[in-house]
């Protein structure tokens, strides 16, 4: 799973595809509807997701992509939760995928767009294995 190329852009729901660089911004491909538009970097900070890790409780952290790997891996066993669902809800789902996360520092929002996002991965069919994970 190469998450090297889809960012998370504050203020704007869902995941992107980096489509092109400009000076003064991005032009990102929306993973949904695969349009294209340009955001500028003056109102939005821009997130590779291959640069997000989740807290653990040993002061570590825990690459996305390991996250993902895991709840792909406990897919058939244990889906996903709706990501409206109560907190508790969420971090009962959360400790299965990652047992040793740390709760004082993982938010509901955060295990929530943790949660949109891989549901987004998936039904874009971008969670395949790649070789180096064989």
């Amino acid at each position: 799973m190469n998450l090297d190329n889809l960012i998370a852009v504050s203020g704007l729901p869902g995941l992107f595809r980096m489509a092109a660089n400009r000076s003064n911004g991005l032009i990102v491909e929306d993973l949904d509807s695969g349009k294209r538009r340009f955001v500028s970097a003056r109102k939005h900070q821009f997130t590779p997701l291959g640069s997000i890790a989740i807290f653990t409780d040993d002061g570590d952290s825990v690459e996305l992509a390991n996250v993902f790997r895991n709840m792909r891996d406990q897919f058939e066993d244990r889906p996903p939760v709706e990501p409206t669902a109560k907190s508790e809800e969420l971090f009962d789902y959360f400790s299965d995928i990652l047992p040793n996360y740390d709760p004082e520092r993982v938010y509901p929002g955060d295990v929530k767009k943790v949660i949109k996002w891989f549901i987004s991965l998936k039904e874009n069919g971008l969670l395949t294995e790649t070789d180096e994970e064989e």
